[in-house]
């Protein structure tokens, strides 16, 4: 059998240009958290998250129960009619801050998960996280989410802001790529 492409010294260039296009088409979209993200969220007993606005405002950093996947994703549960739900269903970022509302702060993609699977580990780590839902108060549960009362967000880190970034209600968000311009900049 003849291979398919002969690798000499002239074409090595070209395949090496290829392979690392191949690459990152394959890569995921979404960065891994950091380690300091990692660290302070193995710690943390809240989040705070923002939402962008149609106008491209930030939104005011509301504190919320999460959890967090095998690889550091963000899982959250809320209501579907509350406005971090309408503004992820509609394509907008999530700006999380860590523990407290000075934290470490970092970007990330939020989408509305249908993944009965990542739904279903909201509802059994909530209760053995807060004792709150273990009592019952908030507890998402499989009825609520079939009924559409609650919906899980799941929030994939892309980029850490930087160390001191403040939550800042009315003011541009940043972007969830920094190397993207602004609409208004073209």
């Amino acid at each position: 059998m003849e291979p398919i492409v002969k690798i000499t010294a002239a074409n090595l260039p070209h395949l090496i240009a290829a392979a690392a296009i191949l690459a990152a088409i394959a890569a995921p979209a979404i960065a891994a958290t950091s380690p300091r993200d990692a660290d302070a969220l193995a710690k943390a007993t809240y989040i705070y998250i923002a939402t962008v606005r149609k106008d491209g405002n930030q939104s005011k950093a509301a504190p919320v129960w999460f959890i967090t996947t095998a690889d550091n994703q963000v899982l959250i549960e809320t209501s579907p009619t509350s406005w971090k739900a309408r503004r992820i269903k509609r394509g907008s970022p999530a700006m999380i801050w860590i523990g407290t509302r000075t934290g470490p702060a970092f970007i990330g993609k939020a989408e509305i998960v249908t993944d009965t699977a990542l739904q279903d580990q909201v509802i059994a780590e909530y209760p053995r996280k807060y004792l709150l839902a273990w009592v019952g108060f908030a507890r998402p549960s499989r009825a609520k989410l079939d009924r559409g009362q609650i919906v899980v967000i799941r929030i994939s880190p892309t980029r850490d802001l930087p160390d001191g970034f403040q939550s800042a209600p009315g003011t541009p968000a940043p972007l969830l790529d920094e190397k993207a311009k602004p609409a208004s900049a073209e």
